[in-house]
């Protein structure tokens, strides 16, 4: 992963412990490409949750999900640690920093729509979500392709579609097992299309403000 012209602001990069791990990682014979790959795996893993859930139902197939979601979310924190803080960029490495979460956001939340079964229309929820997940990053970076400054605003920004999607996995476990209802899935999923909406509305009007002025 080379040094992007700007990073995402993260302030969990400056714990002490997330430094020391990121330390450690670099010692290694790691490249923050593979970190990169390897979230693609996290993310299987999670989409493999929630669909054995969908025909299972086991509470602790969800709990299992949004362990392997803040895995992912780890292995893009780490990725650019590794690359930037570590001095192991590569030239290939903003197609292994982006490529990569393309793959995972749909991976999730389209698996997470067919996980509910509440409503008929979970499916087709979920692809929506998929689908407006990879438009907020789409949106961002043609900005920064067009001369735009680069855009991480919310309120559905990546890391934030993760949230609520692991809050969701332990909220909806406790529906399960108390009263048998996966309501909060539904409701994650739907708050996710929506603010996503608005995430692309705004950094298109952001966008289009900067170039025009």
């Amino acid at each position: 992963m080379n040094e992007p012209s700007a990073r995402r602001p993260l302030k969990v990069r400056d714990v002490k412990l997330v430094n020391t791990f990121a330390r450690y990682l670099s010692g290694k014979n790691i490249t923050p490409n593979q970190i990169s790959v390897t979230s693609v795996f996290f993310a299987l893993l999670a989409a493999a949750c929630f669909l054995l859930f969908a025909h299972y139902s086991y509470w602790w197939l969800l709990i299992l999900a949004g362990l392997m979601i803040q895995c992912r979310l780890l292995c893009n924190l780490f990725d650019g640690m590794v690359a930037v803080e570590g001095g192991k960029s590569t030239k290939s490495g903003e197609l292994f920093n982006d490529i990569p979460d393309r793959v995972a956001d749909p991976l999730i939340l389209v698996s997470a729509g067919y996980a509910i079964h509440v409503v008929s229309y979970g499916g087709e929820l979920g692809w929506c979500a998929g689908l407006f997940a990879v438009m907020t990053a789409y949106i961002r970076t043609l900005n920064a392709s067009i001369g735009a400054p680069v855009d991480f605003k919310g309120p559905m920004a990546k890391q934030h579609r993760m949230a609520v999607l692991t809050i969701a996995c332990v909220i909806t476990a406790l529906e399960i097992v108390f009263r048998q209802t996966d309501y909060t899935l539904l409701i994650a999923l739907i708050v996710i299309v929506v603010c996503c909406v608005i995430t692309c509305i705004r950094r298109t009007i952001s966008a289009y403000r900067f170039l025009e002025a």
